[in-house]
């Protein structure tokens, strides 16, 4: 199956992505990964990505896309995939498309996690990490911050709820509950049964 991931920050993506990627047997496929293994092997696109990344820079769509159709081109994606943390905007979503049927393929199902905003920013704002000896809340986690990020995704991210809906392929899964309810339920919107032993928590 070939599936993108959507969810705010916090919704636990990262978490479902490596469980669900898992019991497809397909592999989970971030963004950041793309962009690390671009960088460290110093590939043409990681090196154009590394400049705009140096001077704090957005990296332009069609860099970002180029690397995406890369991995996706690999050998361990042919058979599918779970796309975590892209596309982030409609116009990426866009050039996703066009890049799979050039590859033959297109997306089966759009699964997007859904937590309601109050939780989130308790999610978020709960994370600690030790430092020192003592465990200390991160910047980005304070629930101003929070909910800044939660705006920027409501602005440039969620959209593509409402792209991928009308393409008939989204699925909307509450998100709320133990990592192997929320699997169960993704599993079951992929027409999947469930595989017992997950972890029930993260």
């Amino acid at each position: 199956m070939r599936i993108v991931l959507l969810g705010p920050p916090g919704a636990g993506k990262g978490t479902q992505a490596q469980v669900i990627a898992g019991q497809l047997a397909v592999p989970a496929i971030s963004t950041g990964d793309i962009f690390r293994a671009n960088v460290s092997g110093q590939t043409e696109l990681g090196l154009k990505a590394k400049v705009f990344m140096d001077a704090g820079d957005l990296v332009p769509d069609e860099v970002t896309v180029a690397m995406v159709k890369d991995r996706l081109a690999e050998p361990d994606a042919k058979a599918g995939f779970l796309l975590d943390g892209f596309p982030r905007t409609i116009p990426q979503a866009e050039q996703l498309r066009a890049s799979l049927e050039e590859l033959g393929h297109g997306l089966d199902r759009v699964v997007e996690l859904v937590v309601d905003e109050d939780e989130l920013v308790r999610r978020l704002s709960g994370r600690r990490m030790l430092v020192d000896g003592e465990w200390v809340q991160r910047e980005d986690d304070k629930p101003e911050t929070v909910r800044r990020r939660l705006h920027v995704y409501r602005e440039q991210t969620a959209p593509l709820s409402g792209f991928y809906d009308g393409e008939g392929l989204l699925s909307r899964i509450d998100a709320i509950g133990s990592v192997e309810e929320v699997t169960a339920r993704v599993m079951t919107a992929l027409g999947r049964t469930p595989q017992p032993g997950q972890p029930s928590d993260s």
